[in-house]
């Protein structure tokens, strides 16, 4: 059995849950705020970051379960134990070529779109939001949000290139690219931060994703207080 500590609103674990549905692999999802800190938690990983999987079928070295941690790493994990196995389905392109563009798509959205787009847009709208109702936190530093939507525009351009010259974005089939990207749209897409209209190539690429059935629990995600944009559950928006 996998246990996934995640949290909702984040991009990495997304990604992760995305992997899992794709392969049809069975988890025990436990939401985690990282802001808290639990001591528990910081066992398993000293970070305090989410994603972290356990993977309770591993043993190393005798001991315990084994325990991945971050996003990348869990990807690539999940590939190697579970897509080597998919043939077709296989998130992981065969050709070097495509599995090194993969990891770079992957490497790109999962760090570069959080750090320049999402650690100002989601920590300041939800992460601040979330805290607040723990007993700490603070108001929206609109500076950041200014930034974070600056820095959207420049990742939505190069996307439209991607979408536009490729079937998808890193070869002919769906892979971890494409996953690590929808994932970290889907989150600013719940705030109504995309600007769909003016991003139709991008609209349609993300439609193709949002309508798989590895995406339902996506959609599903709501956060009390903070409501989803209007769009956000259509498949055909």
């Amino acid at each position: 059995m996998i246990q996934l500590y995640h949290h909702p609103m984040s991009g990495a674990s997304r990604y992760v849950r995305l992997i899992l549905g794709e392969y049809g692999v069975s988890a025990e999802f436990s939401e985690e705020k990282p802001w808290l800190r639990r001591e528990e938690f910081l066992s398993l990983n000293p970070a305090g970051t989410v994603p972290v999987m356990i993977d309770e079928a591993v043993f190393p070295n005798g001991g315990g379960p084994g325990i991945v941690v971050g996003a990348v790493v869990i990807g690539e994990y999940l590939d190697e134990t579970v897509g080597a196995m998919m043939r077709d389905r296989r998130l992981m392109p065969e050709n070097s070529a495509n599995r090194a563009e993969t990891r770079r798509l992957v490497e790109w959205f999962i760090h570069k779109f959080e750090a320049e787009v999402g650690r100002y847009l989601v920590q300041e709208r939800v992460w601040k939001h979330l805290m607040r109702a723990d007993g700490s936190g603070g108001s929206p530093d609109s500076t950041a949000i200014r930034a974070g939507r600056a820095n959207l525009k420049s990742h939505l351009r190069y996307l439209d290139w991607l979408v536009q010259s490729r079937n998808w974005l890193s070869g002919s089939r769906l892979s971890l690219g494409d996953l690590a990207a929808a994932a970290s749209l889907s989150v600013l897409d719940y705030l109504g931060e995309i600007p769909w209209d003016s991003e139709p190539a991008v609209r349609d690429w993300y439609a193709r994703v949002k309508s798989r059935p590895s995406f339902r629990p996506i959609l599903a995600d709501k956060l009390a207080g903070l409501p989803p944009a209007s769009h956000y559950v259509d498949l055909d928006f």
